[in-house]
């Protein structure tokens, strides 16, 4: 179970790419190993690995031409603005309430029609989804082609379904971008509810200092490097880290790159199903023993079993029963004509132990 975790490890790293079918077989054996342990290990203990197996196959059918992005963030970071200005559209509604954004907003960068059963899977109502088919106003959109940018709930919303439904859009998207800004960017739940929780899903997470316009430019770098401290102990060490300004352009020219990086590799939604089974086949590994537990007796116990069976089916009786008569039947053929005579006045041992009907089955 080791060699084959350390091989899903050396295969998620985010230089080397992750082969389709080398992906497909861990998922078959995954689901294989459910198989194998159904009703013998408790249901609770296999949710996880139910639900990658059935998300991942359902994402593996459907469309491999299209990376689903998704900004997320807390109320106050300024996702939507930086979620509008990277589509060069008022989408998703932009204010200061709490929350602002209570649903998911999509928008797809090509025809809507090659997304619109991937968005119908994400469960992004038809309402909110909005095309960047042609370039607007000279732009040339054509490096986002294939992309399908969400704008998420805020996870700290005051409204619980607004946290559930951020929790379970988290689960099935390709990338997450998360979006903070200078006040809230050490914030405690951001960092243990969410960022840690992604530690082995680093290949496809990229981190924003949103509204960095905000910050002195000296002080900018000291912020950074702090916030690059927090993701190291968040175990996110190496993550893409931008800042990013929504209010003017040149300050999304790094994080659009990434973007475009991204959606010409094809490899995000396949990095993060890889992910998905790393982290399934962890919490899975303490139910494999490093050698097969015996589910037998040990050895004494065993001959103390066999010698109590063995009692209860007669067999010392008859044992005995058998040497007695190969003794009385040798006597009576090779023995003085005295004794001969006098043995065969003896009754067989063996015929007292054993019915007629035995004695002919077993030829004696």
């Amino acid at each position: 179970m080791s060699n084959i975790a350390g091989r899903m490890r050396e295969a998620f790293r985010g230089d080397q790419r992750v082969d389709p079918d080398a992906l497909i077989a861990r998922l078959d054996a995954v689901r294989r190993f459910l198989g194998a342990v159904d009703g013998q290990v408790p249901d609770n203990q296999l949710v996880a690995a139910h639900t990658v197996v059935e998300r991942a196959g359902t994402r593996l059918a459907l469309s491999r031409d299209h990376t689903v992005v998704a900004l997320a963030g807390a109320t106050g970071s300024g996702k939507s603005s930086l979620f509008n200005a990277l589509a060069r559209m008022d989408l998703s509604p932009v204010g200061v309430r709490r929350p602002t954004t209570g649903v998911a907003h999509a928008c797809v960068w090509g025809p809507l029609d090659g997304a619109s059963r991937l968005l119908d899977w994400i469960g992004v109502l038809p309402r909110h989804r909005f095309v960047r088919e042609s370039p607007l106003d000279g732009d040339d959109e054509s490096g986002l082609h294939g992309l399908v940018l969400l704008d998420l709930p805020d996870f700290d919303s005051v409204q619980r379904t607004h946290r559930l439904e951020v929790d379970r859009l988290l689960g099935l998207v390709d990338l997450v971008v998360w979006v903070v800004d200078p006040q809230k960017y050490a914030d405690r739940v951001i960092h243990t509810g969410y960022l840690r929780e992604f530690h082995r899903h680093r290949d496809v997470t990229v981190v924003v200092l949103n509204q960095a316009d905000r910050l002195p430019p000296a002080e900018l770098p000291r912020v950074l490097d702090d916030l690059r401290r927090l993701l190291d102990v968040d175990g996110l060490g190496g993550v893409p880290l931008l800042p990013t300004v929504a209010v003017d352009p040149a300050g999304l020219d790094g994080l659009r790159a990434a973007l475009e990086r991204t959606v010409a590799e094809r490899q995000a939604a396949l990095r993060r199903l890889a992910g998905d089974v790393d982290a399934v086949v962890a919490e899975l590994q303490p139910l494999v023993a490093a050698e097969p537990p015996r589910t037998g007796p040990d050895e004494a116990s065993s001959r103390e079993l066999t010698r109590a069976l063995a009692g209860a089916a007669g067999v010392p009786a008859v044992a005995e029963a058998v040497e007695s008569a190969y003794r009385h039947r040798a006597g009576g053929t090779t023995g003085w004509p005295l004794v001969r005579g006098w043995r065969k006045l003896r009754p067989d041992p063996l015929r007292r132990q054993v019915q007629p009907a035995e004695l002919a089955r077993i030829n004696i």
